[in-house]
């Protein structure tokens, strides 16, 4: 199954469809926000004074993600005012162009357990089934996308930066090379 993910046109073309889908959720999701002036301070409280509980013990279940939120997240809520908009944004943006698929997929993931951390859970479960989807296909998610353009460029330019002089090691002008 992951060998037909991964390399098959037609998942490439079924991956296309679902990317485009997450893509248009995530891009509106951030648009509203960017456009509608956006607070995440409310929410941040909330998730702190309401955190997720276990019911039989009524300890935290997330204790780390609500001192994160204490901590870090309510004192930089301006910081989170635009890393959240921008970041949704910039996913859904990246997952509809097919432009860096499965980094923009990871990060919606990323943000989608976040969102989860924090006692929500609205769309999140589908979204973070259908970004496992595009994060396992690989490069086959963004095969019909401007990853068929930037994915060799980018890994020409990594791979001149990281195999600098690889080939000249013990021929004396290794060096010379860096």
């Amino acid at each position: 199954m992951m060998k037909w993910l991964r390399e098959n046109k037609i998942a490439a073309v079924l991956l296309v469809i679902v990317r485009i889908y997450v893509g248009w959720e995530w891009l509106t999701a951030g648009w509203h926000k960017l456009t509608g002036g956006f607070d995440a301070s409310g929410f941040l409280k909330g998730a702190v004074a309401k955190p997720v509980m276990d019911k039989a013990t009524g300890e935290l279940v997330y204790p780390n993600f609500v001192a994160f939120l204490d901590h870090f997240a309510i004192p930089n809520a301006k910081l989170f005012n635009i890393l959240i908009p921008l970041g949704e944004f910039l996913v859904g943006l990246g997952l509809i162009l097919g432009c860096l698929t499965a980094a923009a997929a990871f990060f919606g993931l990323l943000m989608n357990f976040m969102f989860m951390y924090a006692g929500t859970v609205s769309t999140n479960p589908w979204l973070i089934m259908l970004g496992v989807i595009i994060v396992a296909a690989g490069a086959n998610a963004g095969k019909f996308g401007a990853d068929y353009y930037v994915l060799p460029y980018l890994r020409a330019v990594f791979g001149k930066l990281f195999n600098r002089g690889a080939g000249n090691v013990g021929k004396g002008n290794a060096a010379a090379k860096l």
